[in-house]
């Protein structure tokens, strides 16, 4: 991915119905760019512990629950 591309895709609105098509999942990168705060702090407060939503550490890499991101935004998750 280019630098332009990276940049476009920090700067991407989210929608609604753009979070909820994140499906159960996603990474760290993309869940500070949904609450909008900057890599280094959501890496920095994963490790202190101190990230806005329960993260699970799985090896080197953290998985951030799409359920626990919308719940913070205050959305309701989508029925099952």
């Amino acid at each position: 991915m280019g630098v332009a591309n990276a940049t476009a895709e920090a700067h991407t609105e989210w929608t609604v119905e753009r979070v909820r098509s994140l499906g159960v999942r996603t990474d760290l990168r993309t869940a500070c760019r949904v609450i909008g705060i900057g890599e280094t702090v959501g890496y920095r407060m994963a490790k202190n512990g101190t990230f806005p939503v329960r993260l699970i550490k799985v090896g080197r890499n953290y998985v951030v629950p799409v359920a626990r991101l919308l719940d913070l935004l205050g959305i309701e998750a989508p029925a099952a």
